[in-house]
């Protein structure tokens, strides 16, 4: 574990860390299906301001269910096509599409392509643990790390 006064470091992380590192989920399908790997986090990474990382929607079943947190989120869609919807308006995106989706903002999003939809993900907080999802219909869950 890392020293807690140790200051902000510069962080590169290996292509191959996404390969050889096992997906997380949220382990409950009623919430979606979808895997992601977190790159940036603390106390994973000495990274105090920011968190990110990737996430795949399966082709057919993949989908992120409508939810909400309190930080404001980017998406980067690296590969694939889907719909992401915001505060109940759907907008197509696809590879290279920039989503920025404000805090509290209910959102969610599925894959309709023929390929797996991934994206960067990326809040404006330096752990994944501080951002605490409200799916629509349940209470709050903590993200895991």
């Amino acid at each position: 574990m890392r020293n807690p006064k140790m200051k902000t470091q510069p962080v590169i992380i290996s292509p191959k860390y996404t390969a050889t590192t096992p997906a997380e989920s949220f382990g409950d399908i009623s919430r979606g299906d979808l895997t992601w790997h977190t790159l940036l986090s603390k106390p994973k990474t000495p990274s105090d301001s920011m968190c990110a990382g990737v996430a795949v929607c399966p082709v057919g079943t993949g989908h992120l269910c409508r939810h909400r947190h309190t930080q404001s989120e980017i998406y980067y869609i690296l590969d694939g096509s889907g719909d992401v919807t915001i505060d109940g308006i759907v907008y197509p995106v696809s590879k290279d599409t920039t989503v920025f989706i404000p805090g509290n903002a209910e959102h969610g999003i599925v894959n309709t392509g023929v390929i797996p939809l991934r994206w960067l993900y990326v809040f404006p907080t330096g752990s994944f643990q501080d951002v605490v999802y409200r799916f629509s219909g349940e209470g709050m869950v903590k993200a895991n790390l």
